[in-house]
C-alpha cells in the first residue's frame, strides 16, 4: 500500500537514521509531557499500593482477634504477595515512562493504547472522548517514539480544542512503516460542558505544535498537522536488547 505524506513542518529535516538526537527542545517537550501525564501515572503507581496496605490492614486486624487457621493465613498472605507483585510490576511501568529503554519495541495497537489508556480518565473529565482504531497486527515500533508523540498529539489537538471533543488514533500500515492519523473533532453531545471545563484541566502548561515538532525531529519522524489532525509516519522497528526476567 502506498500512502503520501509531507515532510516534516520544522526548519531541519528530520534524521533518516531513526536515532534519537538530544535536542533542548525535545528535551522539554517530553518534560512537558511526563508533567501533563504525572497524574494519570501517579494514580496507576498507587492503586496497587494502596490494595497491598489495605489487605495488610485486614490481615493485621485478624491476627488482632487471634491466630486465624492455618490455611486462611496461608491465602491471606500469598494475597498480600501477589498485590505486592502487582504493585512492583506497576511502579517498574509508570518508572519506564520516565527513563525509558531506548531500543524498546511495541506492537503498533499496544502502544498506542498505552497513551489512550493513560489519557482516557483525564480527557473523560474534559468532556473529550478517546479511541484507538488502530488495527491489531503485528507491526512493531519504538516504544519511546510512540509514547510521545501519540500522547503530545492527543494532548496538543485537546488543549487546542475550543470545546469537547472526540478523538481517535488510525492507521495505515506499508511493509517499512505506519501512517498514525491523531483526528479531533467537535463533539455535539457534550452534555452542557463549558469551554472553561477544557481550559482548567492542564496541571503543567498547555502543549503546543513546536512540542510535537521537536519531539518528532529527535525521534526521526515525519508528520505534519491540519487545523483537525496530525499525522505522522513511524518507521517499522526491530527491537536489539535482550530478553528480560520479569521480577518475581
Amino acid at each position: 500500500m502506498s500512502v503520501a505524506i509531507h515532510p516534516p513542518t520544522s526548519a531541519a529535516a528530520a534524521p533518516q537514521s531513526g536515532r534519537r538526537v538530544p535536542r533542548t527542545g525535545a528535551e522539554a517537550a517530553r518534560y512537558g509531557v511526563l508533567r501533563r501525564l504525572a497524574p494519570a501515572l501517579k494514580h496507576d503507581m498507587v492503586v496497587n499500593l494502596q490494595a497491598v496496605a489495605m489487605m495488610a490492614e485486614v490481615l493485621n486486624a485478624r491476627l488482632d482477634k487471634g491466630m486465624p487457621e492455618p490455611a486462611e493465613l496461608e491465602r491471606s498472605v500469598s494475597k498480600v504477595n501477589r498485590l505486592a507483585r502487582d504493585a512492583v510490576m506497576t511502579c517498574l511501568k509508570v518508572a519506564a515512562w520516565i527513563a525509558p529503554s531506548e531500543d524498546e519495541s511495541v506492537r503498533l495497537r499496544d502502544g498506542v493504547d498505552e497513551c489512550v489508556g493513560l489519557l482516557r480518565s483525564g480527557f473523560n473529565f474534559r468532556g473529550c472522548t478517546l479511541a484507538n482504531e488502530v488495527p491489531d497486527t503485528d507491526f512493531e515500533a519504538s516504544r519511546v517514539a510512540l509514547r510521545h508523540l501519540v500522547a503530545a498529539s492527543l494532548l496538543t489537538l485537546a488543549d487546542a480544542a475550543d470545546g469537547p471533543a472526540a478523538l481517535s488514533v488510525s492507521a495505515e500500515l506499508s511493509p517499512g512503516f505506519a501512517v498514525l492519523t491523531v483526528r479531533c473533532a467537535p463533539r455535539s453531545d457534550d452534555g452542557g460542558l463549558m469551554r472553561d471545563a477544557i481550559a482548567s484541566e492542564p496541571n503543567y502548561r498547555a502543549l503546543e505544535w513546536a512540542d510535537v515538532q521537536a519531539l518528532a525531529l529527535a525521534e526521526g519522524v515525519e508528520l505534519f498537522r491540519t487545523q483537525d489532525q496530525i499525522v505522522m509516519r513511524v518507521p517499522r522497528m526491530v527491537a536489539t536488547t535482550p530478553l528480560q526476567i520479569a521480577p518475581l
